[in-house]
Parts: C-alpha cells; structure tokens; sequence
C-alpha cells in the first residue's frame, strides 16, 4: 500500500486563469450509512457587498464553515473573493451535515476565481474538513462517501488522509490522501500528484481474535458456560442471574472470543457504522474484530437507540454484527429498556423526526446481567437475603414482561466456591468452544443457503415450521411447559429455535427430547436455583 506522504505540498499556487466566476465540484453526504453525491456549485463574484451565502438546506456545521473555508483559502496563499459568494448544494431538498464539505467549497471557490483549472473538477468526488491553516482534517464516514463515488462511477476520490485507508476498502475507485488545501490545488491543477492509497485487505481469519478473556478464567459456572457456548452458536440472546461477584461480567466478556470470525461482508457493514458515528481510530480501515458494547445504566434512550437532531447510530447499531452487554439490567430507566424491542425483532432500529427518517442496521447479540433483589444476594447459597417480597417484586417489575420474552436462554449464575477460586482450571478453553461454535454456524450456512438468514435465532416462521420439526415425546414435553409456566407464541418459538441450536451442537439433524428439554430449562429462568 502507498503511504500518503508525511510532508505536505508547498508548492507556489498555479497563476490564475481570468476567473469564470462560477464552478461546480462532486462530494457526499450522508443519510444515515448511506452516502449521497452532492453537486457543490460556487457562484463567486469581486462585485457587490462582502457576503458568503449556502444554500441547498445545510445545517449549522455547513454554514459555519464558510469561516473556516476563507481563512484556509486565504492563509493557504489564495485570494478570497472581494465580494459575493453563494454556495448551492445540491439536490436542494437533501439535508446536508458534518463539516466534510468544507474542502470542495473551497475548491469550487479556487475553480471559480480561475485558481484551478476547470477541466479535473468533474473526475473527483472530494471531501475533508479544514483548518484555519488550510489542513485538513478527517471526517465521518469515508468509507460511506467512497462507495457512494463508487456507485457515481465517479473513479477518483480525495479524501483526508487519516481517512485514506478506511476509503480504500471499497472496490474500483482510486483514493488520493490530501494533506492541506494547496496539495488539493497543485494536483487538481496538473502540477502535483496526490499519493494514490492502494486497497489493502487483512485476513480477517487471522486478525479475529479477540482480546476477549478466555473461559478457562472463569471458575466454576459449567451451566454458564454452557449457556453461553449456546447462545453464541445460534446467535441467541442470553440473561445472566446472579448475586454480585459470582463472575456474571467475566462470563459476558469472554463471548467475543467464543464468536465467530467475522465475514468480509460483516465487516464492511460493522465499519460503515463505526465510521458514520466518528467511532474509527484515525488511520484505521476494516473493523476486524466483532464490536462488543457496554453502556452505562444512566444511558439514554437516544444514546442507546440512536438520535439527535441529525440522528446518529446508538449502542445497538455500533454494536451490529457484536455483543451489546447491559449489566445491571433492572438499573436502566424502563423507557431506555423498552426501544429494544424493535432492533431485537427487526434486526434494525428507525429513527423518526420531522425532516426525516433514518434506518441503522443493528442485528446484535443482548447479554444483560442481572441480581434478583436489591441487595443482591436472592437465592445465593453464602449470604440471606434482606429483601422483603415487595422490594423483590417492584426490582424485578422494572424489567417489562415482552423484554424479558425476547430473551432465549437465561442461566444461573451461583457464588463460586473457596475450592473453585483456589483450584485448577477446568472446563474447554475459548478456542476448544469456538471451534464447536464455527461448527454449529457452518451449519446454519449450508442450511439456510443464500437466504438473508445467518442464524437459528433468526429464523422466520417457514424456516421455522420446516426446520424445527420434533420428536412426539418432545413435543408432549414442550406442551407441558407451555401449560405450566403459560409461555407464549414467541417464547415456543425460541424455544424451537434453541433446541435447534443444541441439535446442531451436537451435530444431529433431528431435534430430540433431551434438546428441547435443555431448551426448556434454559428458558423459564424463574424455576431455576
């Protein structure tokens, strides 16, 4: 791959052509994780009274960049027009965001004033933000912007060079790495190259391995690991219960290395995200490892679903494709809780607002921990609890009924004993589970071919009926606990889709009554220990 050059250009700005006073430039917005060319057209004329004008509904970073765009165009050596200027962004009617279109304002404004030839202008798609000095600094979403170049058939796309890698990622265009205004200026000229950054693939088979712990550091928790092994092979959503210290966020922690590498396509659709939300470390391109999130209990609901006036991707879309673990589950506000629905069904969370409606991928796996009281220690074999039923029942009641139905497997967590603590190592290690795990969704691969579907917990009803038929005594067992603990539509559905999960565990077709029993169990957490 090509390094951009450390050292920017300062070659003496071309001598100017007579001006034409008008001039236009390709660059991008974006709406949501989607990149859209916008046609940046520069009206700027030395008549009339000093005025800087943009039009084409931009919101108050586009607007406050014609400060930034006259003093980099001025104390990169050009002159700033005396008089008049209007900027059109169009089409018009797309609202327009970020601050990456400071640098093609400035470089239609050059164009305009004869600065930079008019015949290179229409070959690139340019986007950056500037510096009072004329540098320039890297901007959200490249990696969005360059596909939409991409799909322009736009060839060539200028961009910050902290963001040159991340670009690059897509096929078929050519990314140049841009330091400051002036090397934009010589090479839109004709009278310097900017450094072309080759697209460079890591072997996501070899970088996926997370720095996740490894369950050999959890003592004890069999049924936990257990659990956990299950969930992360059929992608199913997992609530750990039990009292404080009993390794409940160790447990959640060491799913990333139990997981999957991720796909080529996963991870381009993981990056897009990370890079919409300013997420990507400066210099970075593909996300190699699954995301795994952690927000604190004092979230928002738009912090966790995503919004703002322009919204951006929550916690449950920056964890796409990962784990999203919500510790202290009854400590969250029931209004944050409750925006998880959509995304855990739809595998997508819509943000509404007056002006528009944005849609953000967010196909994760939840992990919530949890106590049963208060205090902590309900159920715990070392120490009583000091709860009455009332206090129980109202920490339990903030956790709504149709949330807890979308969890599929729920497992006790226990206080390890002195002799777990001080003892050996037991149990597979993370590699030992995930290579069972990568059994269990080549599976699901060869099962569910080229249809959307990844993975059992996302199922559809047809998928369902024909692939989650069980044995007469598995489903004399399955009514039972219907009848008993008066589960639902949906709960016999996860089941099903569990017990499917475990039978490709195990590696059989059939679905039989020891994996619907299992599934049962793991189910109606009330009944456990």
């Amino acid at each position: 791959m090509s390094e951009p050059s450390a050292e920017p250009c300062f070659e003496p700005p071309p001598p100017p052509a007579p001006a034409r006073d008008t001039a236009w430039v390709w660059s991008g917005t974006l709406q949501g994780v989607a990149g859209h060319p916008i046609r940046v057209e520069v009206d700027a004329r030395n008549v009339g009274l000093p005025s800087f004008q943009t039009v084409g509904l931009p919101d108050g970073a586009v607007r406050e960049g014609k400060d930034r765009i006259r003093a980099a165009i001025i104390n990169s050596g050009y002159p700033f027009p005396e008089g008049r200027v209007t900027v059109n962004l169009a089409p018009a009617d797309l609202r327009k965001d970020g601050t990456a279109l400071d640098l093609p304002i400035a470089d239609a404004i050059l164009a305009a004033r004869g600065q930079i030839p008019e015949t290179r202008l229409d070959q690139h798609l340019i986007v950056g933000e500037l510096g009072l000095d004329g540098s320039i600094r890297p901007v959200r979403g490249a990696l969005c912007l360059a596909a939409a170049a991409h799909e322009a058939s736009l060839v060539n796309v200028i961009v910050p060079a902290e963001n040159a890698v991340e670009a690059a990622l897509v096929e078929g265009i050519r990314v140049l790495a841009a330091h400051d205004l002036r090397e934009v200026a010589a090479h839109l000229a004709g009278a310097h190259e900017l450094p072309h950054v080759l697209r460079s693939l890591p072997i996501l088979d070899e970088l996926n391995r997370p720095r996740a712990p490894d369950l050999t550091r959890v003592r004890g928790q069999v049924a936990a690991k257990r659990a956990l092994s299950i969930a992360a092979a059929g992608g199913h959503n997992l609530l750990l219960v039990g009292p404080p210290g009993s390794g409940k966020t160790l447990l959640a922690r060491s799913l990333p290395g139990i997981l999957p590498p991720l796909t080529f396509t996963e991870a381009i659709e993981a990056t897009q995200i990370h890079s919409v939300a300013g997420r990507l470390r400066p210099g970075s391109g593909l996300l190699c490892e699954r995301p795994f999130r952690a927000p604190h209990h004092t979230i928002s609901d738009a912090g966790l679903a995503g919004g703002g006036s322009i919204p951006r991707p929550g916690e449950v879309s920056l964890a796409h494709h990962g784990v999203l673990f919500l510790d202290e589950l009854p400590e969250f506000r029931r209004g944050v809780l409750e925006v998880l629905r959509q995304p855990l069904e739809d595998g997508r969370v819509a943000i509404g607002r007056a002006a528009l409606t944005l849609a953000y991928p967010a196909r994760f796996m939840l992990v919530a921990a949890m106590n049963l009281c208060p205090c902590g220690y309900r159920g715990d074999a070392q120490r009583a609890c000091t709860c009455d039923p009332g206090e129980v029942r109202r920490y339990q009641g903030r956790i709504s009924g149709p949330l807890l139905d979308r969890i599929d497997l729920t497992v006790h967590v226990p206080s390890p004993s002195f002799d777990q603590l001080t003892g050996p190592a037991t149990g597979p290690a993370s590699r030992e589970i995930r290579d069972q795990v990568v059994g269990a969704r080549e599976r699901q691969r060869r099962r569910f071919g080229d249809s959307e579907t990844t993975t059992n917990a996302v199922m559809d009803e047809s998928q369902l009926e024909r692939w989650c038929t069980v044995e007469p005594e598995a489903s004399a067992l399955l009514k039972r606990a219907m009848d008993r603990f008066k589960l639902s539509a949906r709960a016999h559905a996860r089941i099903l889709k569990v017990s499917r999960t475990i039978a490709d565990l195990a590696a059989q077709e059939g679905i039989a009554l020891a994996h619907v029993a299992e599934a049962v169990q793991l189910r109606c957490w009330e009944e456990n220990p």
